[in-house]
């Protein structure tokens, strides 16, 4: 089969245009690839220091989530492809994976190339798709990241609570409130608008009886305490999103940093868990 040629690359567009034209996204006919190359420009100084105050990360720090909000807008732009099969509206993120390769010149631009693999349904007929995005500089990776997503529903049975109220296995590090601005000050440095983490009302548009924060808003805050406990910075840190977590909740972050693994909770649910990895000393 001959090769597919690889995606010209064109500027990032920014968070309001993506936002906007999800709105409307309309599910496309499955058949041409889904794969995409963008450059974004130099890493902002004064945002990223907008996002470090943000989770009290040092001032001068490069968290890896804070690759984040830089690489959902290829994911958004690339699922915007009228190939794509679903709507962008309802799906939930379910899994990410952010890994660093090295440090990247803060000066200069970086590419990001991804592609879109999409799921056969479950048995259920849920719908998941995976993006892979890999971001470089001059030919050598800088970063990769791997976000999956529930695009599609199916059969809304549940096999139980199973697990919802398990004893904990590993100690509280840290843990924090969340006021009922937290989605909104999120979303002024991520650019995620999605109206389900800003306000009561736009929430229950989308069937939520409450406003929930960002998943990634509770891994970049469980990034800053992890690094804050061992006084190093983390190169890998990977997150399943198993329930959400409304505005005005009191948050725990458990870790056994010998085990490399975290888990966060909010009451007796877990609502994040993965690994991570600390920077080779």
């Amino acid at each position: 089969m001959p090769r597919q040629p690889e995606p010209m690359s064109t500027v990032l567009p920014g968070s309001s245009t993506l936002l906007l034209r999800a709105l409307f996204k309309r599910p496309g006919k499955p058949g041409a690839a889904l794969h995409s190359a963008f450059i974004a420009p130099a890493l902002d100084l004064a945002h990223l220091a907008r996002y470090n105050a943000l989770f009290g990360f040092p001032a001068d720090a490069l968290p890896i989530t804070y690759y984040y909000p830089l690489v959902q807008r290829a994911h958004l732009a690339t699922m915007l492809a009228p190939a794509f099969p679903f709507r962008l509206l309802g799906m939930v993120h379910a899994e990410n994976t952010l890994r660093e390769e090295r440090r990247p010149d803060i000066e200069a631009p970086l590419q990001i190339a991804t592609h879109i693999d999409i799921e056969a349904p479950t048995e259920r007929g849920m719908r998941y798709c995976t993006l892979h995005s890999r971001a470089e500089q001059d030919g050598a990776a800088v970063f990769h990241c791997t976000s999956r997503y529930l695009a599609r529903r199916g059969n809304s049975a549940h096999d139980g609570k199973a697990g919802d109220t398990e004893k904990e296995t590993m100690p509280v590090l840290a843990a924090w409130d969340l006021d009922h601005a937290s989605g909104g000050r999120y979303a002024e440095v991520s650019g995620d608008w999605n109206p389900i983490h800003l306000w009561r009302w736009s929430a229950r548009l989308f069937g939520l009886p409450s406003p929930i924060i960002h998943g990634m808003h509770t891994v970049g805050a469980a990034c800053a305490r992890l690094e804050h406990a061992r006084e190093r910075r983390l190169t890998e840190i990977s997150a399943r999103f198993k329930a959400p977590i409304v505005l005005g909740a009191h948050v725990e972050l458990h870790a056994d940093l010998q085990a490399a693994a975290y888990r966060v909770r909010c009451g007796a649910k877990p609502a994040v868990e993965g690994a991570f990895e600390f920077e080779a000393s």
